[in-house]
């Protein structure tokens, strides 16, 4: 049996066939040990084509044509059928696989008997995910956060898929990874994530094409929506666990329509549509635990959904969008093998520059009476646990190869008294940023990093820039030797809105000697000149002058 079967659907790929495939035949995975099968769904536009000589200039790779289906669920499933291999890779006809990923991949999956294998994504599309902080060998999504990451772009025991019936939604159907991550994830018994290595590219295309251009319907996409809330449902069993994975559905996939900035630039016809669109999903769908463990402006925002009113969700959508992080950073410390270290303060702040806080009572805490006065069924919702969700952390991203990479911190949530009966959530904690070793174990490689911190207070989520106007005092950066290597690290404020950058460069090569003119040249040369006339000779010293003044320094 093959180790892996790469299943790639296509329809009308154009160019982007000749970025992806050098990236599939290109693996380090030997080819007798892995296969590329392409499912073309009716291209019109050539694609067929260029497969097919793909096909007939690699043993290794398969295709197979069939009418258009409009969508990828049923090219997806017609791979799998098709596939050999003891795993199944899930590739777009537009990304890209790093030179190393199967390898690694299946490394992972064949120690650990793993069920699914995430490997670690980049690209112009990616952002940092906490999901990717760490190698995990074996998890689940009981205790990892696989919730938070929903793309079908991962390694699958093919035995797991059968064992399941687990496909695609075929036909038009828009959310068809999410409806088949749902149900993956509650059924895998072993889950493994490499987090250490940059597995697959997923890249913004410039003719804007990584989105389907076909008429977006938004009724129908609520009521795809419901059904993956109900196959979420079906998967797990009635609890704290359900309630959490369903969490993710809730304030992501449901409360768009009803959430900034959506809510606050759309006409109000618009916004009322997707109100009476997200209303019966919110009423219907949800265990009431769902909503009770929320962190406070997320449990508001549901709240005020369920009880009817479009107005205060509004309101309350106007407000966030003012909140405002708020970062202080004690002086940026450099040591001499090119680690930078700091300690790290944040909290958040309304428009009006008041913190965000709460306010006891016998129940416990509710929010800030200052933040919800005039918001309509705000009043006395109790907030069960202030810390809940509240997390800190500081990104470090490759912007040349658009790679995130976390950093080393301890930053964790605390309350912390205000005065007058008020408190706030803190974030705080001390980080180092390690180039030896921040690339996934690995030291950064030659180019610019940019360095972000993000933040989760409250159920509200920022992503600042780390600059100088957060460092309380300022100590002078200097280029620095990264320890175990050849390279350098300049540390500068010189990013957009003067943000903390690193600079990785290799040393500037040695110049090469310059060889000493052969022994007797200078007597050669006077020779020759003896024996001219008077005028040629003034011309010939005239010319070679250049090359007789540094043979009289030598001499």
């Amino acid at each position: 049996m093959l180790k892996v079967t790469v299943v790639v659907p296509v329809y009308n790929a154009g160019p982007y066939l000749e970025r992806c495939a050098p990236s599939l035949l290109g693996q380090s995975l030997a080819t007798d040990e892995y296969e590329v099968v392409y499912v073309d769904d009716g291209s019109t536009d050539g694609s067929a084509e260029v497969l097919d000589r793909l096909a007939a200039d690699h043993p290794h790779v398969r295709v197979h044509h069939q009418e258009n289906s409009g969508w990828p669920g049923k090219p997806r499933n017609v791979g799998v059928a098709m596939a050999r291999g003891e795993y199944v890779q899930f590739v777009d006809q537009d990304d890209r696989l790093a030179p190393e990923a199967l390898e690694r991949l299946y490394a992972m999956a064949h120690r650990n008997g793993s069920d699914i294998v995430l490997g670690k994504m980049a690209g112009s599309m990616v952002g940092p995910s906490a999901v990717f902080r760490r190698n995990r060998e074996v998890c689940t999504v009981a205790d990892a956060p696989l919730i938070e990451t929903l793309t079908a772009h991962r390694m699958f025991r093919r035995a797991f898929l059968e064992e399941h019936g687990l496909r695609f939604p075929e036909g038009y159907w828009r959310m068809e990874d999410l409806l088949f991550m749902v149900r993956a994830y509650p059924r895998a018994r072993v889950v493994s994530i490499l987090a250490d290595y940059p597995c697959y590219f997923w890249d913004r295309r410039e003719d804007g094409g990584n989105n389907s251009e076909a008429e977006y319907d938004v009724a129908e996409d609520f009521g795809r929506l419901r059904t993956i809330i109900e196959a979420l449902a079906a998967s797990t069993e009635p609890g704290e666990l359900q309630d959490r994975l369903m969490r993710r559905l809730y304030r992501v996939e449901t409360m768009r329509g009803v959430s900034e900035p959506f809510v606050v630039k759309a006409e109000d016809e618009e916004r009322l549509t997707a109100y009476r669109l997200v209303r019966p999903l919110a009423t219907e769908c949800f265990p009431p635990g769902v909503r009770e463990g929320m962190p406070a402006v997320q449990r508001l925002r549901a709240t005020l959904l369920e009880d009817g009113r479009p107005d205060s969700l509004l309101e309350l959508a106007r407000r966030v969008r003012g909140i405002r992080p708020r970062l202080d950073v004690d002086a940026v410390e450099q040591d001499g093998g090119g680690r930078l270290s700091l300690r790290l303060r944040a909290t958040f702040h309304q428009a009006d520059g008041t913190p965000l806080a709460l306010t006891g009572n016998p129940g416990g805490h509710v929010l800030d009476p200052r933040f919800t006065e005039g918001i309509e069924g705000a009043d006395g919702l109790t907030v069960a646990d202030p810390l809940a969700y509240a997390t800190g952390e500081v990104v470090v991203h490759d912007l040349s190869r658009k790679v995130w990479w976390h950093a080393e911190d301890t930053l964790e949530p605390r309350l912390e008294t205000l005065g007058d009966g008020l408190s706030h959530v803190v974030v705080e904690g001390s980080v180092v940023i390690d180039p030896a070793t921040l690339a996934g174990g690995e030291p950064l490689l030659p180019g610019t990093y940019e360095v972000w911190t993000g933040v989760q207070v409250l159920g509200v989520g920022r992503r600042p820039r780390l600059t100088p106007a957060d460092a309380g005092r300022r100590v002078a950066l200097t280029s620095t030797p990264i320890a175990g290597t050849r390279r350098t690290v300049r540390p500068d404020w010189s990013g957009r809105g003067a943000q903390l950058r690193l600079v990785v460069k290799k040393p500037a090569p040695a110049p090469k000697p310059v060889k000493p003119p052969p022994t007797g040249l200078r007597r050669i040369y006077r020779g020759v000149l003896r024996r001219l006339p008077a005028g040629p000779r003034r011309a010939v010293r005239r010319i070679v002058a250049g090359a007789a003044r540094p043979l009289r320094r030598r001499g």
